[in-house]
């Protein structure tokens, strides 16, 4: 399961590229598509816009519907840079077919088109797929081409030998089989799961503590954070499983969702699978009060003229109550939501030595534009050895980071490092 972005250049060979969008979609990822001018002179918007469910862009400067999110993600609030936010969100790029031309152009740093532009802002691994007739494959332009792109790290694929377009004409040139480019991808793909094989449990949403029958206590938590950190796991190889606490937002295969509401229901969810996990990363806003008893009807206002008393009692610590349980092997991250900067990063330190963890997420839930039900964070991310501040971003590149902390983590337990005093000291 991973986001791809297919980049389509001029070429007789385009018509590939609507079935390597289709099989993509058909095994799970998510598809965009980007479209040169000469592109659309033998293949159309509308088809790839039906197969992969997603606006079809052309050029740099039109209006994206879509706010450059990709069929499983949810559009942000502004409208940002088609070229920039694509590539930000895509796992793969991949350009099929890439001409000549577009060669020539990747290999000066030409940003022409938003193909191109695309191309250059790209930080995920990006593939080209040439098709061309074989005089100009084997032109030594286009070979030197070739090898510039290939000594800057992007992989090259070979064109296949056989019937090119123009009739009569064989040689190499021709554009791989829709199969073979998604088995190349995903290859790639699967070259980046540092995390294959590990089983991860994910917390996301906020619990909610019922009143009455209608009413409850809760956070404003969307879960966005929770399963962008679930979604990564799970494009990196992992076995996922996620404890959904009031999460309106969509599944994705790959994934096991339980579906949890009270932070008593979590906690049971919890332990319940902590034994068997590799890596907890306790995302959800858990509600640290609940009503001591809860009417099993509605109650009405008007048995309550002169106002209403809520008595509360504090719920348990889930995260402290399964590090005290932990194996050695076990990495296990918590998230810290502060109201404001001031003393976050030492409340989260205070919280990291505490509880035994490895790793604390902090992030900052006064500021609108991150944190709670937002599209983006900005966190610092601490562990005993040190800190790493992530700049706000879009959560999918925050999971990213959190999930390299953790790789780092399970590297130095290997190696037998060990990670620094405050996470062993406090389970000890």
């Amino acid at each position: 399961m991973a986001r791809l972005l297919l980049g389509v250049s001029g070429g007789i060979a385009a018509y590939k590229a609507l079935e390597l969008a289709r099989l993509a979609t058909v095994q799970g990822h998510a598809v965009r598509v980007i479209c040169t001018e000469t592109a659309l002179r033998f293949v159309g918007r509308a088809s790839f816009a039906a197969i992969t469910g997603a606006p079809v862009l052309v050029d740099e400067f039109e209006p994206d519907p879509a706010r450059g999110a990709f069929p499983d993600q949810r559009p942000p609030d502004h409208a940002p840079l088609s070229h920039l936010e694509l590539v930000a969100n895509a796992d793969a790029y991949v350009i099929a077919p890439a001409s000549a031309n577009t060669l020539a152009k990747l290999a000066t740093g030409l940003a022409d088109s938003l193909v191109t532009t695309a191309a250059l802002a790209a930080r995920c691994p990006l593939l080209v797929a040439p098709a061309m007739n074989n005089h100009m494959w084997e032109h030594p332009a286009t070979q030197a081409n070739v090898e510039i792109l290939r000594a800057r790290g992007v992989d090259v694929l070979e064109p296949g030998t056989g019937a090119l377009g123009s009739r009569g004409e064989w040689g190499a040139g021709r554009l791989p089989e829709p199969p073979d480019l998604l088995a190349a991808v995903e290859a790639t793909l699967a070259g980046e799961a540092d995390l294959a094989g590990v089983r991860v449990l994910i917390t996301a949403g906020g619990t909610r503590e019922p009143i009455d029958a209608v009413r409850f206590v809760g956070n404003r938590s969307s879960g966005r954070m929770g399963f962008a950190v679930a979604e990564e796991a799970a494009r990196r190889g992992a076995a996922v499983t996620c404890l959904a606490a009031n999460v309106g937002l969509p599944r994705h295969a790959g994934i096991e969702y339980v579906e949890v509401e009270t932070a008593s229901e979590l906690a049971d969810a919890a332990r319940s699978r902590f034994a068997a996990c590799d890596v907890l990363v306790m995302a959800a806003a858990v509600g640290d009060f609940r009503p001591t008893s809860a009417a099993a009807d509605k109650i009405k206002k008007d048995g309550a003229a002169n106002g209403m008393e809520l008595a509360l009692e504090r719920t348990e610590d889930i995260l402290a109550g399964l590090s005290a349980r932990r194996r050695p092997d076990q990495v296990l991250v918590g998230f810290a939501a502060e109201f404001g900067a001031g003393n976050a990063v030492a409340y989260g330190r205070d919280k990291l030595a505490r509880k035994g963890l490895d790793a604390v997420v902090v992030n900052d839930i006064s500021r609108s534009d991150i944190g709670f039900d937002a599209d983006a964070n900005e966190v610092t991310i601490l562990t005993a050895r040190g800190e790493r501040h992530v700049a706000r971003t879009a959560k999918a590149q925050v999971a990213r980071q959190v999930l390299d902390a953790v790789v780092e983590l399970r590297r130095e337990e290997k190696d037998g490092a060990g990670r620094a005093p405050a996470g062993r000291a406090a389970r000890a």
